[in-house]
């Protein structure tokens, strides 16, 4: 491949470590790590946990192969991979066609959903173990319209439990987060008003909020202040066991965050050509009403040690990877799209 440019020597370095730190990967540094083959990645955290035992059972049945793997958010990882400073990059928020277009053309953009997973509102009202809130709720209080957690619209929907009369406190992101694409891109779909004042976007321009930098400054700001709420990935609230409301779905229902919910959400949306799919509102009776894909970005060519390396690692994930979604917090592929997916990872050429 190319030599690294800029930032990419210093990323690939820093991903090294932030992997190590993290998952205290066994070959790390020292002479066996620089006869290695490297894989260098970057994107979301959204992924990591799972993309993280991914890569680890990976290196160990592959002693000459390292993945080295940095999180810095979905729109880092698109800069990274429209730059080729890295070898894959990650995003919940797929690549937009203009971003696809500054790929190197020599190189192409394959984007893969390698798993999917469900965006929680964590919130912190100790004495309210499972709040119920309808659309109308959820969308007021990200538009600035429900202040107070005694408002009408929450307590009508959780009558019997005791709904505290205090200041309702919204904590954003602050950065770029495939997470925001896909919940603001929902918030849009069962509120009209909500594009024209906030918009659709990884970074959106929230009109209410503290705001905070990463899923761990949400889950961070809400525990530590009572009354607080925010969004995250529902693998990161299960880690951390936060308290998560039951969302209204578009069906009446409302449905609480859990594998079932989350594929019943997948089943209503079939794969394009391009592998790239939106379930802004999905509306099965049982779908939990707010989730996403995260996708693996590759190059369409590589050079051939790093391609068979990365198609190797790609078909462990889509086979027996997914069977570690489901306790990590993630939603397993439904089989046909793990066959779509498997198509296109063969597509995958070396370069000439």
């Amino acid at each position: 491949m190319n030599s690294r440019k800029g930032t990419g020597g210093r990323a690939a370095g820093g991903a090294g470590t932030v992997l190590c730190a993290l998952l205290t990967l066994a070959g790390c540094g020292g002479n066996q790590a620089s006869k290695a083959l490297t894989l260098t990645g970057t994107g979301g955290f959204f992924p990591l946990p799972l993309y993280g035992k991914w890569f680890h059972v990976y290196e160990s049945k592959h002693p000459g192969v390292k993945v080295s793997y940095e999180p810095v958010g979905s729109g880092g990882g698109v800069r990274a991979f429209v730059e080729h400073s890295v070898d894959f990059g990650t995003a919940d928020s797929a690549m937009s066609e203009d971003e696809i277009e500054r790929v190197d053309p020599d190189l192409g953009a394959q984007l893969l959903p390698l798993t999917a997973g469900c965006i929680v509102l964590v919130y912190n009202l100790p004495e309210i173990p499972q709040l119920r809130l309808s659309r109308k709720a959820y969308a007021g209080i990200f538009l600035g319209r429900i202040t107070r957690w005694s408002d009408p619209l929450i307590v009508k929907d959780n009558l019997g439990a005791k709904i505290p009369d205090m200041p309702l406190k919204l904590v954003v992101r602050s950065d770029a987060s495939g997470v925001a694409l896909a919940l603001t891109k929902h918030l849009s779909t069962i509120d009209s008003s909500f594009f024209g004042r906030t918009g659709i976007g990884k970074m959106p321009d929230w009109v209410v909020g503290t705001r905070v930098r990463g899923s761990d400054g949400i889950m961070a700001s809400v525990e530590a202040t009572p009354g607080a709420i925010g969004y995250v990935a529902y693998s990161s609230a299960k880690d951390r066991k936060l308290p998560m409301a039951l969302l209204e779905n578009k069906s009446g229902t409302f449905v609480a965050a859990s594998t079932a919910s989350g594929r019943a959400a997948l089943g209503s949306a079939p794969l394009p050509d391009d592998l790239i799919a939106w379930i802004p509102d999905p509306e099965a009776k049982d779908a939990y009403p707010i989730v996403t894909y995260t996708w693996i970005l590759c190059y369409r060519r590589y050079e051939r040690k790093k391609r068979d390396a990365l198609v190797e690692l790609l078909t462990y994930s889509l086979d027996d990877g997914q069977k570690d979604a489901e306790a990590l917090g993630f939603i397993p592929l439904p089989p046909p799209v793990v066959q779509r997916v498997k198509e296109a990872v063969k597509t995958i050429g070396v370069i000439t």
